[in-house]
């Protein structure tokens, strides 16, 4: 057993100082400590699931170049504990002084970009976090670069025009920045060490939960073979909906993102290695430098938010069959990287699910690295995501295709779909039905019709199981029609929905 370091209170950088909180539940989220005990009532719940980008902050963690690193979450699914050690910055923030506005707040007035306020935090707290990195790079945005950013943020007003009016208009004064280096200086003085707060349990006042955050990748190993039955955190993207919508207790939990070593991601010896601690934000920019057709598929698998929080591997080992990381990585033959205490040990993506939500992982193991082999690079990708909006929707079908070709003779396939029924999986007939056949129309007609014995599609909120079914058909027919040999379309030929080079719908 990992002997139980001392109990500590959280500490993180806010309001121009270092703040400790104990007492409250390892539960509690980063939004209700701010409205109910920090008194804050600028940043707002809208949909206590992190959809709708009312409860919008920016969180600052230290970074190597000895900056402080900002990027926007959704407070309303962030446990409070998480923030140990990191700065947190509120709608509060952005006001640079008495009497005066904030080039953002200035030109959110001018475009008349408010109506009934209420998503209004959110959108200055997504324009800020542009506006600074803008800045920092000594550029400007375009209009769909500031469309992309503030993907999570929903105005039910419909002011959208006048939102993207103010975030062009808020470069146009000379710049105000965020103050950070005070952040910088106080965080500088907190422990490194190994994170432990214990607190009554939200459920049950009489029960204690513990919340650890190790450091290190051996230390994560020793506690998870130690308490095998805590929860693992990294996100909580989806674990932050337990809380919120199910009132679940979570019981012990074991943090992973203070573990450095699971959010490196690097290149060696023809494999792309993704730490399961890596940010989607991160995952995604590191798959699409290597495949770029997958920027549609990055920029539309969530909000920002989301994806600054959330991690690729806490979305493989969910195992949601909605879950768009999946299909895609199967496709590209990833491997994951487990380990058990000392041991570790690999198995491929595509066997890892055993049922709906269910896996392979053993007692006290994790995964640690998702890897993707780089030699298939040259094949055929495309990734198709079905939803009933462009941005930050949920997929009703998506299908991560990648054909290999000596010639015109298709030598390797993979077909893989999300949504269709309760895991995610490769489309063995229909592969069948390609794999050694000349690449033309009739092939994957075959394929198309292989699909029935493949899949008994779901019926659910999303989409019918006849609609699915008939979706996933027409994907391999818009895939062939944009792989064909000859005279290929382009892909806003084919679909409504296709992104130009900046990642906006055409």
């Amino acid at each position: 057993m990992t002997p139980s370091k001392p109990a500590r209170p959280i500490r993180f950088f806010f309001d121009g100082k270092v703040v400790e909180v104990e007492g409250s539940a390892t539960t509690r989220t980063v939004l209700q400590w701010l409205r109910e005990d920090a008194r804050r009532p600028g940043t707002k719940e809208g949909c206590a699931e992190g959809d709708c980008g009312a409860c919008t902050v920016i969180v600052g963690e230290p970074a190597a170049d000895g900056t402080l690193h900002l990027q926007t979450v959704n407070a309303c699914i962030r446990l409070l504990p998480t923030l140990d050690g990191k700065a947190l910055f509120t709608v509060e923030d952005v006001k640079p002084a008495a009497d005066t506005l904030h080039p953002i707040q200035r030109a959110l007035v001018d475009t008349h970009a408010s109506q009934c306020g209420y998503c209004t935090p959110g959108i200055v707290m997504s324009l800020t976090a542009s506006y600074e990195r803008h800045l920092d790079a000594n550029t400007r945005p375009t209009r769909q670069q500031l469309a992309n950013d503030l993907a999570g943020n929903l105005c039910r007003c419909t002011g959208y025009k006048p939102i993207l009016d103010a975030g062009e208009r808020m470069f146009d004064a000379p710049a105000v920045r965020l103050d950070t280096s005070a952040a910088l200086k106080a965080l500088s003085t907190l422990s490194s060490e190994d994170f432990e707060y214990r607190a009554a349990s939200a459920a049950d006042a009489s029960c204690e939960t513990t919340f650890h955050a190790p450091r290190s990748v051996a230390a994560l190993a020793a506690l998870r073979l130690a308490k095998p039955d805590a929860r693992l955190i990294a996100g909580a993207t989806d674990i932050g909906l337990w809380v919120n919508k199910q009132m679940r207790d979570l019981g012990d939990q074991i943090y992973l993102g203070e573990v450095a070593e699971l959010r490196n991601i690097e290149t060696r010896n023809g494999v792309l290695s993704i730490g399961a601690g890596a940010s989607l934000e991160e995952a995604w920019s590191a798959l699409t430098s290597n495949w770029p057709v997958l920027k549609e598929t990055w920029l539309r698998f969530a909000s920002p938010p989301i994806r600054n929080a959330g991690t690729m591997g806490g979305n493989v080992a969910n195992g949601s069959p909605i879950g768009d990381s999946a299909p895609v990585l199967i496709a590209l033959d990833a491997v994951l990287l487990l380990r058990r205490g000392e041991a570790q040990r690999r198995i491929a993506l595509g066997e890892f699910y055993t049922g709906y939500m269910t896996n392979q992982l053993l007692p006290g193991e994790f995964i640690q690295a998702i890897e993707v082999p780089l030699a298939a690079t040259a094949d055929t990708l495309r990734v198709y995501k079905i939803t009933k909006r462009f941005d930050s929707d949920i997929s009703a079908v998506l299908g991560a295709f990648r054909i290999a070709r000596n010639g015109n003779s298709i030598s390797d396939v993979r077909l893989v779909f999300g949504g269709m029924a309760a895991t995610i999986k490769r489309a063995a007939n229909a592969e069948a039905a390609l794999r050694g056949q000349a690449y033309s129309e009739a092939a994957i007609e075959a394929a198309a019709e292989a699909l029935a014995k493949d899949f008994e599609p779901i019926s659910d909120m999303r989409a019918s199981a006849a609609y699915r079914l008939e979706v996933s058909r027409n994907l391999l027919r818009r895939f062939w029609l944009e792989t064909r040999p000859d005279d290929p379309l382009p892909a806003h030929e084919v679909s409504v929905w296709a992104c130009d080079s900046e990642g906006g719908a055409k």
